[in-house]
């Protein structure tokens, strides 16, 4: 990960649970082989399959002095809190993790490589402190050059935040490429980062450039593909996050969308007691997303992919059925059920922009 294989220790005290560590949960689910321990005092003594339903028998332990046991040598903050700030208990965490000479990675907003004293300890100790969500240098402007592309570009737009966007693209990679397609994954926030070792955190770019932030990685990941899967971030029709969601829209034009919803959430979350918007019905979704990507860019959304999580195996059958049937498109839980059904419609699309390309 990040430039070396690693032994990771992941940092998520007090926060280990599905909800609130996304960012431990997706390394857990996609890059297993490199976690050696969870640091969790709150639920020591368990694996990460106990409490998150990922990761096997990886322990959760309550130290970092236990996690060193595991022989760890690098630490990553598995959570990616609102406002994007490192909690203050966990400063001292990340002082004795450099103490040891274990790089530290990290998906804030607060750069720690920009601190002083982590950086300075950092220096003597002979370790790194990488800053994943660091925005790119670059500054390009979007100018519509994805829409003209060869390969297929096909983005997971959402219902709102945390409803499995970037583990549906993942889950339809891994699907697609076992169909001996050429696919690439667009990581576009901090745990995709760390999964896919590159990519841009999206909502650290000034909003001006994240759109042109958006074509430069789906230009670049198109030249070796034949189906780009760009992860998409929050909702058009959130209240905070609306920005970066239309931003990555317009960047990528993509010619097809998954849409992803948590079965059973019926209102946008956000941060304070102000009164949460409540999510439109599936058959609105689509026509808003289908008639904001058409502002550039004709796209249809192909397949919906839900979040069954909080379900029982009845309740979650029973979710997939009736979305299927008010939409009469292929749904499916791609951690449940896997992608199969999506990942034909999207071949079916591949096809059939082929064969209009060949007699044009």
């Amino acid at each position: 990960m990040l430039g070396r294989p690693r032994r990771i220790a992941l940092l998520a005290e007090g926060s280990f649970t599905p909800a609130d560590a996304k960012t431990a949960v997706g390394v857990l689910r996609w890059r297993p082989e490199e976690v050696v321990a969870v640091i969790d005092s709150t639920r020591a003594g368990r694996t990460t399959q106990d409490c998150v339903g990922v990761g096997g028998a990886v322990p959760v332990v309550g130290s970092l002095d236990q996690a060193a046991q595991f022989e760890a040598d690098t630490l990553l903050l598995g959570i990616a809190p609102q406002g994007g700030l490192l909690p203050a208990s966990w400063r001292t965490v990340v002082a004795e993790a450099l103490m040891r000479g274990w790089d530290v990675l990290a998906g804030l907003h607060q750069f720690l490589s920009d601190d002083p004293e982590l950086a300075t300890l950092a220096q003597s100790r002979g370790c790194r402190i990488i800053d994943v969500r660091r925005p790119p240098a670059a500054r390009p402007i979007a100018a519509r050059r994805t829409s003209q592309l060869d390969a297929m570009v096909v983005l997971t737009v959402g219902s709102d935040c945390n409803v499995g966007k970037m583990t549906t693209a993942l889950a339809l990679e891994r699907e697609l490429s076992s169909r001996d397609l050429r696919v690439r994954f667009v990581a576009t926030g901090q745990t995709g980062i760390f999964i896919a070792d590159g990519g841009a955190a999206l909502d650290a770019i000034p909003a001006d450039f994240v759109a042109g932030v958006v074509e430069e990685l789906v230009l670049e990941a198109s030249r070796d593909a034949d189906i780009v899967l760009v992860e998409g971030q929050g909702s058009i029709h959130h209240p905070a996050y609306s920005g970066v969601s239309l931003s990555l829209l317009h960047g990528a034009c993509p010619d097809a969308m998954v849409l992803c919803h948590q079965a059973g959430r019926t209102h946008i979350r956000i941060a304070d007691a102000a009164p949460s918007p409540r999510i439109k019905a599936l058959s609105e979704l689509i026509r808003d997303h289908e008639r904001a990507a058409g502002w550039l860019q004709p796209s249809r959304v192909l397949g919906l992919a839900l979040n069954t999580l909080t379900l029982d195996e009845t309740e979650a059958k029973r979710a997939v059925e009736h979305a299927g049937h008010l939409t009469g498109l292929p749904v499916t839980d791609p951690v449940r059920y896997g992608t199969d059904a999506v990942a034909n419609a999207i071949v079916w699309r591949m096809e059939e922009r082929r064969r209009r390309a060949a007699a044009s």
